[in-house]
């Protein structure tokens, strides 16, 4: 119970009449408003009947629908304010009988969202009762799974789109299963000249999906992927990729584990079918750590299984900083087909892009122009160690890689 700004007013003018009338009456007067200000406060005391609606999880970064509703209460005015906190940012956090906004989970992982906060000021506008409404709940926040099955639903259907990648049912791999109508997305090369001649429209060969591949996905949560891309690190977006690959995966029968490491190895999940969701949700509380990765301590664990797809989410900072992963890649490139995963930083192709107007940016646009030339340099050195290497924007790293793995299916080098 609190009094409100009308009631310490009242209270004022009340003792300063004493200037001005007898005691007796400026001490009445402030009783008065001492009773009305207890009565006005009594009658708010009971708790409001509140009702919280958000969902249990959500994906990092991404605007879900918040509200709080209270019930009304006649003549009472009620200010409603969720707690907000670093990782969980709701727009607006306060308002005037409810709450309706978005709210965003700034990290993945486990939230908590704490109870709502009710002021309930009585009819007279003089006393107000403050409430800690329910429990608090707690929020799962996950890397962009719907995102990767949107993707993955692409890939089912055969509309998936890449620039360099075209590809359509399902249904290339390398054994021959049947032959079937020409679709605009077709390779021209599966034409089948004699059935389309015998047929009078073209046809093509279709051939039988390359299925129980392994394919594991190495995250590096070294230094190198703790620094920021727009309004996520170089984790999440490597987590987003992880996530469409292994929705893809599951889509083409493949087996999909995870190798997490730093300057050791942190979390094995050996590959298995229908993995994408459960794993995605395992590597949820993934954060980077501020050490060097040891590439070589992870690429062991994986070096000694039959023949799989290895994809590395790391990033390549420039020639000097990959050295390490140089050095370690060829010999896993001997056994796996090797994919190494970076998302580009969109400020440095803009600081290029943009022509310089002031002196500062001339120097932020040369130090921007050496960066990516030693990007394109550590690039270079990788692929000639045997390893595809997939360097995009973060919004796109996830398409790439799978267009990436579906390229590598389609040749038969997994």
């Amino acid at each position: 119970m609190s009094p409100t700004g009308r009631s310490v007013a009242l209270v004022a003018l009340a003792a300063l009449t004493a200037f001005v009338l007898p005691a007796e009456v400026a001490i009445g007067l402030v009783a008065v408003v001492v009773v009305a200000f207890t009565v006005d406060a009594w009658r708010v005391r009971r708790v409001p009947e509140v009702e919280r609606m958000v969902a249990a999880e959500v994906v990092r970064g991404v605007p879900v629908p918040f509200a709080v509703t209270v019930a009304p209460r006649p003549l009472v005015k009620v200010d409603v304010r969720q707690p907000q906190t670093a990782d969980l940012r709701i727009t607006p956090s306060e308002g005037r009988g409810g709450i309706e906004g978005r709210l965003v989970a700034a990290m993945r992982g486990q939230h908590r969202l704490e109870p709502v906060v009710v002021r309930s000021t009585g009819p007279l506008g003089l006393g107000r009762w403050t409430h800690r409404v329910g429990d608090a709940v707690d929020l799962a926040s996950h890397a962009d799974l719907p995102g990767a099955r949107r993707i993955a639903g692409a890939v089912r259907q055969g509309t998936f789109r890449d620039p360099g990648m075209r590809r359509g049912p399902l249904g290339l791999g390398t054994d021959f299963e049947s032959v079937r109508e020409y679709t605009p997305d077709d390779d021209i090369r599966h034409v089948n000249w004699l059935a389309s001649e015998r047929t009078g429209h073209p046809m093509v060969n279709q051939y039988r999906e390359d299925t129980e591949r392994d394919l594991w996905c190495l995250i590096d949560t070294g230094r190198l992927l703790s620094s920021p891309i727009g309004d996520r690190t170089r984790l999440d977006a490597a987590l987003d990729a992880m996530a469409a690959v292994a929705a893809v995966a599951d889509v083409v029968g493949d087996r999909v584990g995870a190798v997490v490491f730093d300057s050791e190895v942190r979390r094995v999940v050996k590959p298995r079918r229908a993995n994408a969701s459960a794993l995605t949700r395992l590597l949820d509380d993934l954060q980077p750590s501020l050490v060097d990765s040891d590439y070589e301590g992870a690429f062991a664990r994986v070096g000694s299984a039959k023949r799989s797809l290895v994809i590395v989410f790391t990033d390549l900072l420039d020639a000097a900083a990959a050295q390490p992963l140089l050095s370690a890649v060829p010999v896993l490139a001997r056994r796996h087909a090797v994919l190494v995963a970076s998302a580009t930083d969109p400020d440095l192709t803009s600081a290029v892009v943009i022509r310089p107007s002031t002196a500062r940016e001339l120097a932020v646009a040369a130090v921007a122009t050496e960066v990516l030339a030693e990007r394109d340099l550590a690039r270079t050195r990788l692929s000639a160690t045997g390893a595809m290497v997939v360097d995009a924007p973060a919004e796109r790293l996830a398409t790439r890689c799978v267009s990436a793995y579906l390229r590598l299916k389609s040749t038969a080098r997994i």
